[in-house]
């Protein structure tokens, strides 16, 4: 089984941004400006973002984060991300999610511009992305689809089963499936007899949100295993997938390991989509 390495082909790809940064920089006067929005006090959102401000500054890329409290207003929040859409220096927004239960998610995903949405997440994003017109495309199924090109994994013409419906992972990751001429099923929580389907794929991308929800049985000899999900719910309280990687070796040509596999493409894609929206508006090509 080859062991799809998400930090081997992260590492490939920012070394790729190092001259596009420089080139950005050398022309409009500044790196590429990433900013984060960050709203409470959970720890785990806290860490993420502190990672992704250090994997901008590693790249020569600037980042800025705005941290806001628990008791913080949706007009307050509302407030900020207009003030980022008009802040010429600041060329991608994050909003860190999940927020507070009583501000809107929707409200935030209609308020950010898609001319800096970074994550390619905002209904404006999506809805261009969905056209064939992306501005930027949402960064984990994009990060996927790095490996599998990294990896030279044909998907054309293939069988692919995307577990999972989210807009965050699974319906734009069966949308970039099928725009390279595999053909998807999307199976969810409500499908029957799910194994039925992920036995006939040649490849499968899970992103249940379910820890171990699959494992050997479910896949078809030599079939190739992508597994989005993350969890601190392993054995030994380690992260673990949606997928028990450990039964797949000797049984699928190859899948990704939880860490180590689409984790570290997903902010690696949120660096490229920032460098890129930065590129855009300064109209370097």
């Amino acid at each position: 089984m080859v062991v799809l390495d998400g930090k081997e082909v992260s590492n490939k790809v920012r070394a790729s941004l190092i001259p596009r940064i420089e080139k950005f920089h050398e022309k409009v006067g500044r790196p590429p400006h990433l900013t984060v929005v960050i709203v409470g006090d959970d720890k785990a959102s806290h860490v993420y973002v502190r990672n992704k401000k250090i994997a901008c500054e590693k790249l020569g890329m600037t980042s800025s984060i705005h941290a806001l409290p628990d008791t913080a207003t949706q007009n307050e929040l509302n407030t900020l991300l207009r003030e980022l859409n008009n802040d010429a220096k600041v060329d991608g927004i994050l909003v860190q999610f999940p927020l507070p239960k009583h501000l809107s998610s929707d409200e935030v995903l209609s308020v950010v511009s898609p001319e800096k949405d970074a994550d390619g997440l905002t209904f404006k994003s999506l809805g261009y992305f969905f056209a064939g017109k992306p501005i930027v495309r949402p960064c984990t199924p994009e990060g996927v689809m790095t490996i599998l090109k990294h990896y030279n994994i044909e998907v054309e013409g293939k069988r692919v089963v995307v577990v999972g419906r989210s807009n965050i992972v699974g319906k734009p990751m069966a949308h970039m499936l099928t725009e390279a001429n595999a053909t998807v099923t999307i199976c969810h929580s409500k499908t029957k007899n799910l194994s039925q389907y992920t036995k006939e794929a040649d490849l499968v991308v899970v992103a249940a949100g379910k820890a171990g929800l699959l494992g050997k049985e479910d896949f078809k000899k030599d079939a190739v295993v992508i597994d989005v999900g993350m969890h601190g719910s392993g054995q030994g309280g380690k992260l673990c997938g949606d997928v028990r990687f450990e039964e797949l070796n000797g049984w699928v040509a190859a899948a990704t390991p939880v860490p180590g596999g689409v984790g570290p493409m997903t902010i690696t894609t949120l660096l490229q989509n920032t460098c890129l929206l930065a590129e855009k508006r300064a109209r370097l090509f």
